[in-house]
């Protein structure tokens, strides 16, 4: 007769009573653990202590624990006739085949090497230290698991990424059209596609690109990581304003700038322009100073004031774009010295926040705590919002709080266009 319709190993050790014994034998069996060895189950019921006299053939001990020694239960079916194979034999009879959980996880871990291997391969080949170690944190963490929970369905996945790799950077081209060609379908690369998500991170690596924090636009922090790798998110709504910029005259885009330049008149740039044809800059744009402000009004009496003679101006127009990020890295990659004025208000420290944070380098303009104090009125508009501590500046925060009055960059104009214009005298002088 076959063990498993035995019924004398239903009768041993099928007995419900018994479960708790089958389920610690079958998790030691599932550890690796031995069988040589003695289980206990505390405030044991009487009938759970009648099953185990049963199976032992002895009679009753006093006291609430339960003591069984499996070497013993063992015997006994072996003993019996009732399993042939022993104890683990039986558990695997009564329950099913039993799992050892290390082999388990190494054989899952050799399957998501598998998944794994077409991405590591390209982050080899890309040969870059900030992708490698961005693979590295992906797989020590986990994250890939909650994109997707088995190797079989990461496997596509990865390979996808890897081939999104492979294919970067791109020669300014749309997403929709750039994940077409790499990515298995137009839309493969949207936001909230697993692969969107898991690629997002390897190009904001490749791009040194932060993601987004709690004051940024999710969706500029998204355009603007894939523009560093020459792909093109909503290109054309994405801009920049600037006035006094001038490029090396080898792009559109720089042409534009001169153009602008050489008549004073405030040009706007798109996203496309910064990457299908991006501005080259000349040698004299290290050290050149190159103001930010907040607000297009700044940039329109700068231009009516200063004409062509107006230095390099740049407007975020609020919250930074990702046109105006991308072309503010290429300044700063190219030594120009960049500094920052904003409105005095909650709004306004936020924006200065996330510029120190993209760009760490960018000085203060005229937008410190003595600055404030020195603008700052009594009938200007009181603040309002979310306070927030400039990381520039520790005693800001601490300034507009006890003076609760908003100072905005139309206040201080006449001070941003006399510095405008002691900016370009020092420059001129700089390079003749």
């Amino acid at each position: 007769m076959d063990d498993a319709s035995d019924p004398r190993l239903t009768r041993l050790l099928g007995d419900p009573e018994l479960a708790w014994l089958v389920a610690r034998v079958r998790r030691r069996l599932e550890h690796g653990q031995s069988l040589d060895a003695t289980v206990t189950l505390t405030n044991a019921t009487a009938t759970q202590r009648q099953a185990v006299s049963r199976l032992l053939g002895r009679a009753p001990r006093p006291g609430q624990g339960l003591s069984v020694s499996l070497p013993a239960v063992d015997a006994v079916l072996r003993a019996s006739g009732a399993s042939a194979g022993g104890l683990a034999h039986a558990v695997e009879l009564l329950g099913g085949a039993v799992h050892v959980r290390a082999d388990e996880a190494r054989r899952e871990a050799g399957l998501w090497d598998m998944a794994f291997a077409p991405l590591a391969q390209a982050v080899g080949d890309h040969g870059t230290t900030a992708v490698s170690d961005w693979l590295e944190v992906l797989r020590a963490t986990g994250a890939m698991k909650r994109l997707a929970r088995d190797p079989s369905t990461a496997a596509p996945l990865l390979r996808r990424a890897a081939d999104v790799l492979s294919a970067l950077p791109a020669e300014a081209e749309p997403l929709g059209r750039f994940a077409a060609r790499v990515a298995g379908g137009a839309h493969a690369l949207d936001d909230g596609r697993p692969l969107a998500t898991l690629v997002l991170g390897m190009i904001r690596a490749i791009g040194g690109v932060a993601p987004a924090g709690p004051d940024e636009s999710r969706a500029e922090g998204r355009r603007e990581a894939w523009a560093t790798v020459g792909v093109l998110l909503d290109e054309l709504s994405s801009t920049v304003l600037c006035v006094g910029l001038t490029g090396d005259g080898s792009s559109v885009g720089a042409r534009i700038l001169g153009a602008g330049a050489a008549t004073g008149e405030p040009v706007v740039l798109t996203l496309r322009q910064l990457v299908r044809d991006a501005p080259r800059w000349p040698a004299a744009m290290r050290g050149l100073d190159v103001r930010i402000c907040e607000n297009p009004v700044v940039v329109a009496a700068a231009a009516d004031a200063l004409g062509p003679a107006c230095p390099a101006l740049v407007c975020t127009g609020g919250q930074p774009s990702a046109a105006v990020m991308v072309l503010l890295r290429s300044l700063d990659r190219a030594g120009a010295r960049l500094s920052h004025h904003g409105d005095f208000d909650w709004g306004g420290v936020r924006i200065g926040n996330v510029l120190r944070a993209r760009l760490p380098q960018v000085a203060s303009w005229r937008f410190g705590a003595a600055d404030y104090e020195a603008a700052v009125g009594s009938t200007g508009p009181a603040l309002t919002g979310t306070t927030t501590e400039a990381t520039w500046d520790r005693s800001l925060g601490t300034v507009m709080r006890q003076a609760g009055r908003a100072v905005e960059e139309e206040t201080v104009l006449e001070q941003l266009l006399d510095d405008l214009a002691l900016s370009r005298s020092r420059d001129s002088r700089r390079q003749t």
